[in-house]
């Protein structure tokens, strides 16, 4: 249920409170039972249990080739997301199209401002840090780790690669987001918890077990190593 991108929604509501959903504007079997006609002109379109095929970020409906986009979208309905790495709770997820509001960073609905991912590594119930992903828009996107005092944790390769000093502005209401990782992530060994924030309200993305399958080139093998300390899985049942 957590990986499915329309069921969780049912629990983060009940968790946190819907207000923290990226508003849905509606959810399908069927590429062909799409009424784009109906849509805003600025919207996201994916699947609800892969991470990116088939997704449409839509910001201007007049120019959208919507035959492009159904195609792309039975390409990701097709897909077994398990395949790719065996994250077994992917396996049987049934598949659904949802759509949901565009959003930004700047909270408007301007086209060429980005929207940074906030993906939290909480240890039961502990965020240890937070990985900003900057500029996808760009498709250049930089990867750093920040830690609850905001200070640069060297956990990858551009991290380790930073100058003496490195920081970046603190985003607003960035205390807030790390307690809702916490509570988010409280029982679980380990979940990367993903959220957004759009003019300063937090949305809630996803939440991910098995961040890149397990494997990151980006990720130092001492960050391994460190993380692995960090994993207790004396409370899981065999």
């Amino acid at each position: 249920m957590m990986v499915d991108k329309l069921k969780v929604r049912d629990y983060i509501s009940s968790a946190i409170g819907e207000e923290y959903l990226v508003p849905l504007i509606g959810a399908w079997d069927n590429p062909d039972d799409i009424d784009f006609a109906s849509l805003p002109d600025k919207f996201v379109l994916k699947c609800n249990h892969n991470s990116g095929t088939g997704m449409c970020i839509c910001k201007d409906k007049s120019s959208l080739d919507t035959e492009k986009v159904r195609r792309g979208l039975r390409k990701g309905l097709r897909q077994n997301y398990y395949d790719c790495s065996r994250e077994w709770p992917y396996k049987n997820v049934e598949r659904k199209i949802i759509c949901e509001q565009f959003i930004n960073d700047r909270g408007d609905d301007a086209d060429d401002v980005g929207l940074t991912d906030y993906k939290f590594f909480c240890f039961n119930g502990i965020a240890d840090s937070v990985m900003l992903c900057l500029g996808r828009h760009t498709g250049n996107t930089l990867f750093y780790f920040f830690d609850k005092e905001w200070k640069l944790r060297r956990y990858n390769v551009r991290g380790k690669a930073a100058p003496e000093g490195f920081t970046l502005p603190k985003p607003q209401q960035m205390d807030k987001m790390f307690e809702i990782a916490e509570a988010l992530s409280k029982g679980l060994p380990f979940a990367r918890i993903d959220m957004y924030n759009s003019g300063g309200k937090i949305y809630f993305s996803e939440i991910t077990f098995f961040p890149n399958g397990g494997c990151d080139p980006d990720i130092l093998p001492e960050t391994d190593v460190y993380f692995g300390k960090l994993l207790d899985l004396s409370g899981v049942k065999q």
